[in-house]
């Protein structure tokens, strides 16, 4: 199981509340209050921001809040949901102070309602897990009792932990010599995993067994594209020269590109993690921008995330419009290093990907690579043509 540590950003304000500063009444007498003091309190911390606006009503709220009764946590938690990352911060503060005030008064966390939050998966995934953790506190079987059944959870520690018991059953069954199990429940392990180390391993336990596992499909990498170029980055002044592409997609065309006519030619990434290697596919040009286009298809309109690692300067486009730029070289790349959340309408859906390569003479500046993926905001793949995604496939 692992441990979800206070980001190190916390307001020192609120840290120094909670370690014994004036405003925390230690071990005060239940909080007597006027009616819908907690709502407004909680409003507060929530509209907190990290310009500093608000951040003396926060304080406010924070002595306000400190002496709340253990009852009164679920609604605190409750408050995590739509709440920004630094208002999240003030509310974790707050749940820590009252539980651990409350247990020390020797007063019972409200065990049931701390399990009925954390079941609860339209909740805040930073609330939810932190009723988790004081549960866990107060009830050291609830994770034999919860943990099993989260393989599928929106939340990724969550999942990450169902994942790994799994992984922990599979291997003693596998030790044991009983195959069948074995497979079985490093399937189910693999069809909640999302964390690339657990993939890895889940692989190759399997591959062992002799299943392979397409670890690209796994991760839903988009493999076929359409590539033309190169056009001319001499100067890094290719990102934002707009050549013919950004302009009209015929397939049939062709353009003047750096050294000649270009024309769209089809290109198939390669290995398990849906790697394009320009440089060793198609040839390795320097100072110069490429063209990849592909389509996916969904049978509705949804909210999904398209995924990119690369450490080249790249555009992405979806249905001709701009989602995001960045121009940068050479930074190194890793799975899922962009994330781009969009809007994916009904039907077919245009991606066009302007990768760039700089004129740097260096070994380690010659890469010319790209991945990118469609997954939902947790970062479980979704595949072309694929229905609804809600927890699994």
């Amino acid at each position: 199981m692992r441990t979800c540590h206070r980001p190190l950003w916390a307001p020192l304000t609120v840290v120094s509340l909670l370690v014994g500063g004036p405003l925390v009444p230690a071990l005060a007498a239940p909080n007597e209050r006027p009616a819908g003091t907690l709502e407004k309190s909680l409003a507060a911390l929530r509209a907190v921001d990290k310009q500093g606006a608000g951040h003396e009503e926060a304080q406010r709220a924070m002595q306000s809040l400190a002496a709340a009764d253990a009852a009164d946590l679920p609604a605190i938690l409750k408050a995590f949901d739509g709440a920004s990352p630094l208002a999240s911060n003030w509310l974790r503060n707050l749940v820590e102070t009252v539980a651990d005030r409350n247990l020390q008064l020797k007063r019972p966390l409200p065990a049931a309602e701390l399990e009925a939050f954390v079941r609860e998966t339209s909740h805040n995934p930073r609330g939810r897990r932190l009723a988790y953790e004081w549960l866990v506190k107060i009830d050291p079987t609830a994770p034999a009792r919860l943990i099993p059944g989260m393989l599928l959870d929106p939340a990724a520690e969550f999942r990450h932990d169902a994942v790994a018991l799994r992984m922990g059953e599979a291997a003693k069954v596998d030790a044991a010599r009983d195959k069948p199990q074995a497979l079985k429940l490093y399937r189910e392990a693999l069809s909640g995993a999302l964390d690339d180390d657990q993939v890895k391993t889940i692989a190759q336990a399997l591959t062992k067994l002799g299943e392979k596992v397409d670890i690209s499909k796994h991760f839903a990498f988009l493999t076929q594209y359409s590539v033309i170029g190169p056009f001319d980055n001499r100067g890094g002044l290719g990102l934002e020269a707009v050549y013919p592409p950004e302009k009209e997609i015929q397939l049939d065309a062709a353009y003047d590109g750096q050294i000649g006519k270009v024309s769209w030619q089809p290109l198939q990434s390669r290995g398990d993690y849906g790697m394009v290697d320009i440089a060793k596919q198609v040839k390795p040009y320097k100072g110069a921008v490429m063209y990849l286009l592909t389509g996916f298809q969904s049978p509705i309109s949804r909210r999904v995330e398209l995924r990119l690692g690369t450490d080249n300067a790249w555009k992405l486009w979806l249905n001709g419009e701009l989602q995001f730029s960045r121009n940068e070289y050479h930074r190194g790349k890793s799975l899922d290093q962009y994330r781009i959340p969009v809007t994916m309408k009904p039907g077919n859906n245009v991606i066009l990907l302007k990768l760039c390569q700089n004129e740097q003479t260096e070994d380690w500046a010659q890469d010319y690579q790209v991945q990118l993926r469609v997954c939902d905001s947790n970062g479980l793949g979704i595949r072309s043509g694929e229905a609804a995604v809600a927890g699994g496939r």
